[in-house]
């Protein structure tokens, strides 16, 4: 492998690792506030404090709102958690499906399914907005997000790999395909390629669809 492969090589693998960064990122920050906000419905007390002496008619003030069904049972609550505020709304049983939470990492959107399971996580971070799907068993499997650079589309298998990646950036789109072992093995579009030169890092973008085999040599390129 010469030097002009090993550096396309490297790139290509920065690009996964950057791409795999992001969706890792918005899935840790959306887990903390699951976790947040599950800690804070679960330590809170069931109570409404009232606040304030000079309150009118037009006006409650509160930490805690309870919604019950006619059968005493929780079907919503509104309160002020340690992390922040948060409204979680329930389907009759103890666990919330749909939970609402606004922390110190930004907001938050968490839907559960009928076991308590998180299948979808909206989230509004410091690097932009993010959209996680997660299968039965609570696994990440699809990764959309908007940053800096450009929207990421990933879709990721069983075992937490990224399978197939999609992003739009200033150089234009670009679609990876990978193994079962992350290994990159088709690229289509257009990629920043880093070449030393008389010791100085030249950036030149190049346009082709490339094919790769098991150990990451490119076996077929065009144009």
């Amino acid at each position: 492998m010469d030097t002009e492969e090993r550096l396309k090589k490297l790139e290509r693998e920065l690009c996964v690792e950057k791409r795999r960064t992001r969706w890792l990122l918005a899935a840790v920050v959306i887990g903390i506030v699951g976790v947040g906000l599950a800690w804070g419905l679960a330590t809170s007390t069931p109570t409404v404090q009232a606040q304030g002496a000079n309150i009118g008619p037009k006006v409650i003030r509160a930490t805690q709102f309870i919604l019950e069904d006619e059968n005493g049972k929780t079907r919503a609550t509104l309160e002020v958690l340690k992390n922040g505020p948060g409204l979680f709304l329930y389907d009759g049983t103890d666990k919330p499906l749909v939970s609402l939470g606004l922390s110190k990492d930004g907001p938050a959107l968490l839907l559960h399914d009928k076991t308590g399971k998180l299948r979808a996580g909206l989230s509004v971070l410091t690097t932009g907005p993010a959209l996680l799907l997660h299968d039965e068993t609570d696994k990440l499997r699809v990764a959309l997000s908007v940053h800096k650079g450009g929207p990421a589309l990933d879709l990721v298998d069983e075992t937490g790999k990224s399978r197939v990646g999609l992003n739009v950036d200033k150089d234009g789109p670009r679609l990876d395909l990978y193994d079962e072992n992350a290994r990159l093995r088709a690229a289509l579009g257009r990629s920043e390629l880093e070449s030393i030169k008389t010791g100085t890092v030249e950036q030149r973008a190049e346009s082709s669809h490339v094919l790769f085999d098991r150990s990451g040599k490119a076996i077929w390129q065009a144009p």
